[in-house]
């Protein structure tokens, strides 16, 4: 039993470890995304399901006091850069979600969303995958703030599984969109989901600090650290690179 598990010993059915995935099924997993990117690009060149501009207010963190404490613990832990991501990561996310009609329960995804990365703290550091280790902080946060257990298993598996390529978007709406948004940020996936008008206002507002090239040097340091990890498998095929494409300006 690894050091997360053995933390959590009552906890059953949560992600507690996310080891590297071997190379072949990891491109597969990409091309299948990439393939769709490029698909829904065409579509909406096209003119086909183009998403509707949103405002900033309609894409605003629940008024509960649960996501203000969780803000408020995400400020406190997280640099600015780290901070505006997973701001705009929940933007992104409900964007997305908008234009694909699906039904999500905004306080969980703003919860997992805004917490999507504590992992990456310096307090938070430790072994295995940096996802697993930010979801079990998020999960006993949330359990200490009275949000009832099934609850914040929802929310940890939303921040475990955020960055699995090829599966979140087959899970639950809260764990989809948690992906689809920091999506958005990191890659571009899913960016011709949500309006350029609304990708601009949500910059302006959350900016991106030099993202691209400091989330980046984040992501390698974090393969450098364990090579056994899940996102030291995505660095070695080239995420870092492939971030340069996302489709906004640093």
């Amino acid at each position: 039993m690894n050091a997360l598990s053995s933390s959590l010993p009552h906890v059953q059915g949560l992600t507690l470890d996310l080891p590297r995935v071997p190379a072949p099924t990891l491109v597969a997993r990409m091309l299948r995304i990439e393939l769709g990117g490029v698909l829904r690009r065409c579509a909406r060149a096209l003119g086909i399901k183009r998403p509707t501009a949103l405002g900033l207010d309609a894409l605003a963190a629940p008024d509960t006091r649960l996501c203000n404490e969780a803000t408020e613990f995400a400020r406190r832990c997280e640099s600015p850069l780290l901070f505006n991501h997973s701001l705009r990561s929940y933007m992104f996310g409900v964007a997305v979600g908008r234009h694909l009609g699906m039904q999500v329960d905004l306080e969980l995804l703003y919860l997992a969303a805004v917490l999507h990365d504590v992992g990456l703290c310096p307090e938070h550091a430790g072994a295995g995958s940096f996802e697993v280790r930010g979801a079990t902080v998020a999960r006993d946060f949330l359990l200490a703030a009275g949000l009832p257990a099934p609850r914040a298993d929802r929310v940890h598996e939303a921040i475990a599984r955020h960055a699995t390529v090829g599966l979140a978007d087959r899970g639950p709406a809260e764990l989809a969109l948690v992906h689809f948004g920091a999506g958005v940020d990191v890659i571009g996936y899913h960016a011709e989901d949500v309006a350029a008008q609304t990708r601009a206002d949500v910059v302006a507002a959350y900016p991106r600090l030099n993202f691209k090239r400091d989330f980046g040097a984040l992501m390698e340091g974090e393969a450098r650290r364990d090579p056994n990890a899940h996102i030291a498998g995505l660095v070695a095929l080239g995420f870092t690179r492939r971030m340069a494409l996302a489709p906004f300006a640093e």
